[in-house]
């Protein structure tokens, strides 16, 4: 099925949702909802749902999601990342069938990213290597694609413990995927992470260009999602414990980037010049709409938001999904929050 259809399918089932657990509260007066549900210029927030919080499906806890895409039939998939992967019903949110993951060992991942590729394939990341692996719907492995050496967790690489691919996506035309780091390599400047392209030749992917993405003081990459017309939509997320989290969004221009590639390390010098952002919301100024929080947040709208995926188009603003990660902990939220967003 094409692209455009799968994401009239999916809006038009987003669209038909209109008794979430958690919508906000309704007022009869449109021009102030519009104007309560504005997190910034860019950026407004139609709703969120905490009706996946700590619930099982066939046996599986349905929560740990760090990654959402969009199906070929307009379904959404989601990955934890406790090695299970998801299709959850448009409509609802509620979960319509699962698989297990594991790797060519038959362990479990830490699966982060989650792309779906043009032939139904499951592109999923696992930052444990890191490592990115290919999928068949049923869940059986199909095979996985190269890693640069200085990507992997050390003492293999230069990468830190549970800082590695988070991020995954593919960009317009189908033929570059990227995957983005979650925290900088040991060597490289605090902050600035690493985005790795892989370019689709013949049918298989192999490495391409890398670029340098400076994150904010504290805060790390999540997840990136590219645009229609080729940038990026990149998460940004940090936590402090006993204030909570910090969550951007920002909208990123990867295409007159450096390629680090061949640079060791990257500590802002000459020559290297990383891909430009702009600041679209920091979500805490979002309204909250009645949502609560079990551990202290700025806004209690606010949980461990993890995965991120545009899933349509309306009234020329691009339509957003996040969903949080709860860690399978009591004091944190499974939510999905709905998202307009113009770039």
């Amino acid at each position: 099925m094409r692209l455009r259809t799968v994401l009239a399918t999916f809006t038009a089932g987003l669209a038909a949702a209109t008794s979430l657990a958690a919508a906000g509260p309704v007022n009869a007066n449109p021009q102030q909802n519009r104007a309560k549900a504005a997190c910034s210029h860019s950026v407004s927030l139609d709703r969120f749902s905490d009706a996946l919080d700590k619930t099982t499906y066939d046996g599986t806890f349905v929560g740990n999601l760090s990654a959402l895409a969009v199906d070929r039939d307009g379904s959404l998939a989601a990955v934890s990342d406790r090695s299970s992967l998801f299709r959850l019903d448009p409509r609802t949110l509620r979960p319509a069938g699962v698989v297990p993951l594991a790797d060519e060992n038959g362990a479990a991942l830490d699966s982060e990213g989650l792309v779906v590729d043009r032939d139904g394939t499951r592109l999923i990341t696992s930052e444990t290597e890191p490592s990115v692996r290919r999928y068949g719907q049923s869940g059986v492995l199909l095979g996985r694609l190269p890693v640069p050496d200085a990507l992997r967790v050390a003492p293999a690489g230069r990468a830190v413990p549970n800082g590695t691919f988070e991020g995954l996506t593919l960009l317009p035309g189908g033929r570059t995927l990227l995957a983005s780091m979650e925290y900088a390599l040991s060597g490289d400047a605090a902050g600035t992470v690493r985005f790795q392209t892989w370019t689709r030749r013949g049918g298989e992917f192999t490495l391409g260009a890398q670029y340098a993405y400076r994150a904010d003081a504290g805060l790390g990459v999540p997840e990136v999602r590219a645009t229609p017309d080729g940038r990026l939509l990149v998460l940004e997320r940090g936590f402090t414990a006993g204030v909570g989290n910090t969550v951007r969004i920002y909208l990123a221009d990867p295409r007159r980037a450096t390629d680090t590639s061949g640079v060791e390390n990257l500590t802002g010098q000459d020559g290297v010049r990383p891909i430009g952002k702009t600041l679209l919301a920091d979500l805490v100024t979002c309204p909250s709409q009645g949502a609560t929080a079990k551990q202290p947040q700025p806004n209690p709208l606010l949980d461990n938001i993890e995965g991120m995926v545009i899933t349509g188009r309306s009234k020329g603003a691009l339509k957003v999904l996040l969903v949080s990660d709860d860690n399978q902990n009591a004091v944190q939220t499974t939510r999905f929050y709905f998202l307009r967003v113009r770039v």
